[in-house]
């Protein structure tokens, strides 16, 4: 599920360049209503009503949650209390259980994994608690990903990969292996991932997890200056009051509830 996330179903090469199974949609526009045009809709995110359950425990019950475009909204919470959970729901990773998912105005929980899967490349940018890089790609290629699935030609999505990582302070890794990069570098290059084709929507869990303070405030900057300049909404599930800092707007995920951090 995770990999159909950041691949949107196709096969990625270690060439660079990108290698379509049987039944996977080429890359096309966002569907009409979709976050690539997130001016057109009302809001950028909206949640009517959600709930969710694991093996008969409730997680989110009547959860609902608008974000503009452009506003940036932290989710604060112990661990456990279903953050991660609202991501997934939010990028139509999982089903929900009762209510609906809209991400600019297309309903997210209604499509089919095919349509999903086209308006998550195409219009959202994730950057997971783990770090799912694919093993077989170095990190220049890994952060291309995003711009070869939108039909960007590879040598401009490596150029502009390459870039990203460079701002990130990985120039001299571009070509390393996920299992040759330390934890910290590993998070910078799905960050990189994350922003390199300017989504609309950033869902951010934990992304400064493992950073040491100095690279944190790095990575915080560059999602601060990527969201402002493309005029993107972010959500930003987190611990961290660096992190949340971020935020024009804090809630507080408890008792399967959000409510409103002053």
């Amino acid at each position: 599920m995770l990999h159909d996330a950041i691949t949107g179903g196709a096969a990625v090469s270690g060439s660079g360049g990108l290698e379509r199974g049987a039944g996977t949609a080429a890359a096309t526009p966002a569907p009409a209503g979709s976050a690539a045009a997130a001016s057109a809709g009302p809001a950028a995110v909206e949640l009517r009503g959600v709930a969710k359950a694991f093996a008969g425990r409730t997680v989110l019950a009547g959860v609902s949650m608008r974000v503009a475009p452009g506003e940036r909204v932290a989710l604060l919470g112990e661990s456990g209390s279903g953050k991660s959970t609202l991501l997934n729901l939010i990028a139509g990773l999982e089903p929900v259980d009762a209510g609906s998912v809209h991400v600019a105005g297309t309903e997210i929980s209604a499509l089919g994994p095919d349509e999903a899967a086209l308006l998550r490349r195409a219009a959202i940018g994730f950057v997971f608690q783990a770090f799912h890089l694919l093993p077989h790609l170095d990190a220049v290629r890994n952060v291309a990903v995003p711009l070869l699935l939108n039909g960007v030609p590879a040598a401009e999505a490596l150029e502009h990969a390459a870039a990203m990582l460079a701002r990130l302070g990985l120039g001299d890794r571009t070509h390393a292996w996920p299992r040759e990069l330390s934890g910290g570098q590993q998070q910078r290059v799905a960050l990189a991932r994350a922003l390199v084709h300017a989504p609309a929507l950033v869902l951010a869990d934990e992304p400064t997890g493992n950073l040491d303070p100095a690279a944190a405030a790095g990575a915080l900057a560059l999602i601060a200056e990527a969201v402002a300049a493309s005029g993107a909404a972010l959500v930003l599930a987190t611990h961290s009051e660096q992190a949340a800092a971020l935020a024009q707007r804090r809630l507080r995920l408890e008792a399967c509830a959000l409510h409103a951090v002053p």
